[in-house]
């Protein structure tokens, strides 16, 4: 599929960003006497982009793989062919299958990149489990996951870890590498640009040993061009490895479509309808690549990737769309500092609000796609540039306890206290933030750069560096512990070790970084 040339109708629009409710539902439970074919024996590689489980429950979790046996096949089909496939899943508290505890049946199918999204429930809370496909002859490899505490229960620690802007062309993914391997993991949170949508070329390449076809050099615009993309990040091992270790829950920023987009505007000039266009096939190829479940297929240009849990007594988690359903870029100070601009959109701003002012849990975490810490008026990509509706998000958290956000964006480890009121230098603290670096984006960076001095300027700032890795998060009754965890090197090859860069604890009820 290409970019049509002339003005689509939204009849067509809709026709090329939806699917089917008998395909969509196929693709997540099927019967077992549903007629489709059997992947052939002779198909080697048949999960080529993994295993994955995400949308964590107390009784409940997502699971997902998507046939490839080809995955960098360039018509985005994985080297599968135009046909529907039997898919089998089972779920067990052992890693042999000894003790199969649920199993199911799903499809699939072209319109759905060959993905299938089964929903495990009736699962025991707090409880290990390991899942696997089966088409065929031919087994996934084997995942793992653990169902949250129960309503109520109290946990003595949870942990997870923050991942942000994986450019898989500007480096290795060492940081998953170290992740996966970090035995007090719980889940991943990914806090956006799982892709980028910019050609990659030899200018771009900085990943030592790594070479792509023609086909990759273009940037991405078309449903075929997008899955491509997500089948050359996904092919990384590292990642595959982590996937399979832990549940994960994603949001997306701005390069799953475009960078900078903002709602349904390009912030390069495409005609609005061609780029409600791209916006649907986008976010069409975010749901077919990620363990998500059934709210985040989108209809048409309209996704829907907010949603919340609770890990028993102990967390809140939400998750914000800071992307879709923004306010256009201020054009003016008095436009910036306007009252009724929004980042979230009223009807998101309520339920967030509602959240946070009635949660019951000890810690509440927010996740971001972009930064909530004022920094400078200039960065009006961030909520710098929506002060108002900033505002508003610190007075509900002032409402709220121990709230902590965590974001990616900048490729920059950040930690930050958030203040009621930025303008005041006596403010109380209302929350922390966490920033986590990028995984890949911008190659293997350094400690500091000219922009240091904007963020190093507050004194609510704690910590910056510019390397890479990842953030892990635990959570304890008594305080949080949050380490910022780098890897001096990337572009070379995945070999560099782990290292901590800072550790901070926060006592529950203090909103405070205390550097350990």
């Amino acid at each position: 599929m290409s970019v049509p040339s002339q003005t689509i109708s939204r009849r067509h629009l809709l026709q090329l960003g939806g699917v089917g409710a008998a395909t969509l539902a196929l693709g997540i439970s099927a019967p077992e006497t549903a007629i489709a074919r059997s992947a052939p024996s002779s198909a080697e590689g048949l999960f080529g982009l993994g295993v994955a489980s995400g949308a964590p429950g107390p009784d409940s979790a997502v699971l997902w793989t998507r046939l490839a046996p080809e995955p960098l096949a360039e018509d985005g089909h994985g080297g599968m062919p135009l046909h529907a496939y039997s898919v089998h899943w089972e779920v067990a508290t052992d890693a042999a299958f000894v003790d199969v505890v649920r199993k199911g049946h799903a499809l699939a199918q072209p319109d759905l990149a060959h993905a299938v999204h089964p929903k495990v429930t009736g699962l025991s809370p707090g409880t290990e489990y390991y899942y696997r496909f089966r088409s065929g002859e031919r087994y996934s490899p084997v995942g793992r996951f653990r169902t949250l505490p129960g309503p109520g229960a109290l946990a003595e620690r949870f942990t997870f870890g923050v991942v942000s802007c994986q450019a898989w062309y500007h480096g290795h993914f060492t940081a998953y590498k170290h992740l996966a391997a970090d035995p007090e993991l719980d889940l991943m949170v990914f806090t956006g640009d799982c892709i980028y949508e910019y050609g990659i070329t030899s200018a771009n390449l900085w990943r030592h040993g790594a070479s792509v076809t023609a086909a990759h050099a273009a940037e991405v615009q078309t449903l075929e061009q997008y899955r491509l993309r997500y089948a050359l990040f996904k092919s990384d091992p590292h990642l595959q490895a982590l996937h399979a270790r832990v549940p994960a829950v994603v949001i997306w920023d701005d390069h799953e479509v475009q960078n900078n987009y903002v709602a349904g505007t390009s912030a390069y000039g495409l005609e609005d309808d061609l780029f409600e266009h791209r916006v649907a096939v986008a976010y069409r190829a975010f749901y077919e690549n990620l363990p998500l479940d059934l709210d985040a297929l989108p209809h048409g240009p309209t996704g829907d990737i907010t949603t919340g849990f609770d890990v028993g007594a102990l967390a809140r988690f939400t998750l914000l769309d800071t992307r879709q359903h923004r306010d256009p870029v201020p054009t003016s100070p008095e436009d910036q500092h306007a009252e009724d601009r929004t980042m979230l959109g009223a009807e998101q701003e309520a339920w967030v609000t509602e959240r946070l002012t009635r949660s019951p849990a000890v810690w509440n975490v927010l996740a971001s796609g972009v930064v909530l810490t004022a920094i400078t008026e200039n960065r009006t990509d961030q909520w710098d540039g929506y002060p108002a509706a900033r505002r508003r998000l610190l007075d509900a958290m002032a409402r709220s306890r121990n709230t902590v956000v965590v974001t990616g964006d900048i490729h920059h480890a950040v930690a930050a206290e958030l203040r009621a009121d930025f303008d005041d230098p006596t403010s109380a603290n209302v929350g922390v933030e966490l920033i986590c670096t990028s995984v890949a984006s911008d190659g293997d960076g350094a400690p500091t750069h000219g922009y240091a001095p904007d963020w190093l300027q507050h004194d609510y700032v704690k910590l910056y560096d510019g390397r890479r890795g990842y953030l892990t998060v635990s959570l304890a009754p008594d305080q949080m512990t949050s380490t910022f965890v780098i890897v001096p090197w990337i572009e070379a090859d995945d070999t560099a070790p782990r290292q901590v860069l800072a550790r901070f604890t926060t006592p529950a009820r203090q909103p405070r970084l205390d550097r350990a």
